[in-house]
């Protein structure tokens, strides 16, 4: 989110000077933008990855203090509650053998921070939303002692004047007619902590930009219904990916009226395809007001006319409150690629190799559509990739998806049909060797022959341990201590029995 934030009260005054420094950093990117050098030959590709601590009993841990004192690495980060690490992945080059490189740095990566939990009395868990977390885990205490999310928490609130409603309706469990339903009010934004995700990042020159952002809105159902691994919240079945419909509400600054009105939220798929990664930024800044409205010194103008590269603090500190699941990310650590595409649809886990198998798909696939001599998005209304999303979190496997020239296509026959050769495709051309590509791309097409993700797996699960008498809270607290076993035994999720 930029700098760090270190006042926790702000002025009228405050919001008028950082509209305006929005505003200079936008005129900035702009004479950046025209001075841009073209396609990047080599693109770097990054990762982070969201992560919970769980005791001995699969319940939340709060100690990502201790864990992250022992850490104690720029590769590792706290994140909004005190049951949440971070661990991020060095940037690096997709082709040759740096997939299976990225698979076991992250082995060792996330090896380093189970040992490390292990000794403050906790472990990690991969998934896209922990199982046991109850609505008493949602309280101000279990926030992280970080200064910048308790200024955030208390912008949002007082922008929404009043407590976050929670209302997600689920759909029904194995060998169930009927569905399950969440209706609850939170005083705190922490239920946005039980949102862990896998965050992909690719470096994009700017005259790319629009085509792999445009490619990227339509990959995104096909990547949520091959990757759903968050199916239980608060003890309740919801959607086969939760994180999207909870993580929406968790963050609204909407109170219903502006929802009624048609106001945007801040967690946003879009409105309309783009001709120019300019487009984003500048609608950022038209439609969403400032939540933490804290300016620097620096004269963006003044260092682009003299050549240098701007921290554009106040844009990049705008931009990373405004939480869209494909974000433009402006990065002046590299003056000559400074942006970036961050894909935020993807949840946790199950596996390393799930995790990199997944990113192999959305690099691949994503190198295909952007380059198309003829663009989907020029056939496809933007209004059904977005209900494409919806409806791939909701159903999973089970949805009907709309596609260009076929209409309605089930996930797994567009997947096998149509994607995988594209990701095949894309992944030669972005040089990776052949036989990474048929590990990972493999990984892929044996969840949709097998119809089996990570929410599969547990909504199975635990309804088959219903079905055998067992509690729902004993049923979740039985599957998460298996999920957690096999988690780390590295086979693929779709070949996980119960």
């Amino acid at each position: 989110m930029g700098h760090e934030v270190s006042r926790l009260k702000f002025s009228h005054r405050d919001r008028q000077d950082f509209r305006e420094k929005v505003q200079a950093c936008l005129d900035a990117l702009a004479t950046l933008l025209e001075k841009a050098e073209g396609e990047i030959p080599s693109p770097k590709m990054g990762m982070e990855i969201e992560l919970n601590l769980v005791d001995e009993n699969c319940d939340p841990a709060m100690v990502n203090a201790a864990v992250l004192a022992d850490l104690a690495g720029p590769n590792y980060q706290s994140e909004l509650a005190q049951f949440n690490i971070e661990i991020n992945v060095e940037p690096r080059h997709l082709a040759g053998a740096n997939l299976a490189a990225l698979e076991n740095d992250l082995r060792a990566s996330l090896d380093l921070a189970d040992a490390r939990a292990r000794d403050c009395g906790g472990r990690l868990a991969m998934i896209g939303i922990l199982p046991t977390l109850r609505e008493e885990h949602f309280e101000q205490k279990w926030m992280s002692a970080d200064t910048r999310y308790t200024v955030l928490e208390e912008q949002i609130l007082a922008a929404r004047g009043e407590d976050i409603e929670l209302s997600i309706a689920g759909v029904p469990l194995p060998g169930r007619s009927s569905a399950e339903r969440l209706t609850t009010v939170a005083q705190t934004i922490l239920p946005e902590a039980a949102c862990t995700s896998v965050q992909l990042h690719l470096q994009v020159a700017p005259g790319d930009f629009a085509a792999y952002w445009n490619a990227a809105q339509i990959l995104a159902a096909a990547q949520v219904v091959l990757a759903a691994n968050s199916p239980f919240f608060a003890g309740r079945a919801l959607w086969n990916e939760t994180r999207l419909p909870l993580f929406e509400q968790a963050t609204d600054t909407r109170p219903r009226e502006l929802r009624n009105q048609g106001v945007r939220p801040r967690v946003w798929f879009g409105e309309r395809w783009i001709t120019s990664i300019f487009d984003l930024f500048e609608e950022n800044s038209r439609y969403f007001p400032a939540l933490l409205p804290d300016c620097t010194p620096e004269d963006p103008i003044a260092v682009v006319a003299g050549g240098g590269t701007p921290e554009l603090a106040e844009l990049t500190m705008h931009n990373g409150t405004i939480y869209r699941w494909n974000r433009p990310v402006y990065d002046p650590r590299d003056a000559r690629v400074p942006l970036r595409l961050e894909n935020r649809v993807l949840p946790a886990g199950p596996t390393i190799v799930d995790t990199v198998a997944n990113a192999a798909f959305y690099y691949g696939t994503l190198c295909s559509l952007a380059r198309s001599d003829r663009p989907l998005w020029t056939q496809m209304p933007f209004a059904a990739a977005e209900e494409n999303l919806r409806v791939g979190a909701m159903n999973g496997f089970d949805s009907v998806l709309q596609w260009p020239v076929v209409r309605a296509v089930s996930p797994q026959d567009l997947v096998q049909r149509t994607l995988l050769p594209m990701a095949d495709a894309g992944l030669d051309a972005l040089g990776v060797d052949a036989a990474l590509r048929d590990r990972y791309l493999g990984v892929i097409e044996g969840r949709c022959r097998a119809a089996r993700n990570g929410s599969v797996w547990q909504r199975e699960y635990v309804s088959a341990r219903e079905r055998a008498g067992q509690s729902r809270d004993s049923a979740l607290r039985t599957m998460l201590c298996e999920y957690l076993e096999r988690m780390h035994s590295g086979e693929p999720v779709h070949t996980w029995s119960w």
